[in-house]
């Protein structure tokens, strides 16, 4: 038996320290900001934009353990469990959604978080006390009722060590989605994260491509062929970017044409 497997990397939303400078200052958290309400807004249109566009069910959903990131999960899969006709106009208009946990799994996942390094977080929203703690209960509890699931086995059990080069941060994304695909792979994944997870993923498939940029909630799209045998056991390709995907807010460029230039 053959199949197509489908995995989704997306940026969380507009977070608030960007529109917002001065909330930082008395921020107990200055690290994990949350999103504004735009961002809210953008991240569950994209959910909605999921179910109707991309052709394939997702299954499961992975989220980095920062908040942002949750919160954007959170209105992702509200939008792809959602039940009623009217949910749009329910939920841009500050109503409750109705929604089918059946439809989707969510895990966080602290493979998936920023680059533990100054590189990604500023000096200055370090924690005094060193202690990067978040609150997995808390985090879960923002995800639809009935969508959580705690019985997926860690593939990174604690956060990257502080001082994390660069490179090594983005061979954890690349590695961390090749293990939950080779995990569930008869299912379609979302893993909601940072702009370089997404930039990471990107440039390990797409070899001649260099991102320069990922907006707010862009995402890329990845699949592979699967065939599975007798006993269940299964063979995978390599997975490859879908290229009309990468219009959904990711500046790149050609790395041969740059060489040309120089």
């Amino acid at each position: 038996m053959a199949a197509t497997q489908h995995v989704v990397v997306m940026r969380h939303g507009d977070r608030l320290d960007n529109a917002e400078p001065l909330w930082t200052a008395a921020a107990e958290r200055p690290w994990d900001p949350p999103l504004t309400e735009g961002g809210r807004d953008r991240a569950y249109c994209v959910g909605r934009s999921f179910r109707r566009d991309l052709g394939f069910p997702v299954h499961r959903v992975f989220v980095s353990p920062f908040l942002r990131c949750a919160e954007t999960a959170a209105e992702v899969v509200t939008a792809l469990c959602a039940v009623d006709h009217d949910d749009d106009l329910r939920r841009l208009g500050g109503k409750s959604v109705s929604v089918d946990p059946s439809r989707v799994k969510v895990s966080i996942k602290y493979g998936l978080c920023e680059i533990f390094s100054t590189q990604a977080i500023r000096v200055d929203r370090i924690p005094k006390d060193g202690e990067w703690i978040f609150n997995i209960s808390e985090l879960e509890a923002m995800m639809p009722a009935g969508t959580v699931d705690r019985t997926v086995e860690c593939v990174d059990e604690k956060l990257p060590k502080w001082g994390e080069p660069t490179q090594e941060a983005r061979a954890r994304y690349v590695h961390v989605l090749q293990a939950l695909a080779d995990k569930y792979p008869t299912e379609n994944l979302l893993l909601v994260t940072h702009g370089e997870g997404v930039a990471a993923v990107i440039s390990a498939f797409l070899p001649d491509v260099m991102v320069y940029d990922v907006e707010y909630c862009a995402y890329s799209h990845q699949q592979r062929k699967i065939s599975f045998d007798s006993d269940d056991k299964f063979t995978a390709g390599n997975f490859e970017v879908v290229p009309d995907d990468l219009e959904t807010g990711i500046r790149f460029c050609l790395t041969s044409k740059l060489k040309s230039v120089e």
